[in-house]
């Protein structure tokens, strides 16, 4: 399972989003995202990420007067199984990676470059991603 987003963010903050059909695992075609029902869970993940990162890249640049012209994210959720575990069947020997991709494009120095992929880190989506975090759920009455 393979699933893909391209979020792309202008310096005015115009955001198109593109995605590979959650329906069809086999076709890797990018189609434009006209709705957030039109993305599984997993693709909602990856626009959550992409887009909390380019909002953070986005202002963090125009706050510091930064030639960011824009800002493309690319995205790829997978599964793999470990080296060691080629013919596993148990959900828990899967590891799940995201592949992020980030595209300057600006007049933009090598050290801004540089500046710009450390506050991509930033984004607390990425936080909760990489660091994870503890979720509490419980059943309410109405």
């Amino acid at each position: 399972m393979s699933e893909r987003i391209i979020l792309r963010q202008k310096s005015n903050f115009d955001t198109e989003l593109w995605a590979t059909d959650p329906e069809d695992v086999h076709s890797q075609e990018l189609r434009p995202v006209e709705h957030v029902f039109a993305l599984s869970p997993y693709g909602m993940l990856l626009a959550s990420l992409a887009g909390c990162t380019a909002v953070l890249l986005t202002t963090y640049a125009r706050n510091h007067q930064i030639g960011l012209e824009e800002v493309e994210l690319r995205l790829r959720f997978d599964r793999s199984f470990a080296e060691d575990c080629e013919h596993c069947e148990e959900i828990g020997e899967l590891k799940e990676i995201i592949a992020e991709e980030i595209v300057f494009k600006g007049d933009l120095t090598p050290e801004q470059r540089k500046k710009l992929l450390a506050i991509s880190r930033h984004c607390p989506i990425h936080r909760m991603v990489s660091e994870g975090i503890e979720v509490h759920s419980r059943v309410v009455d109405m």
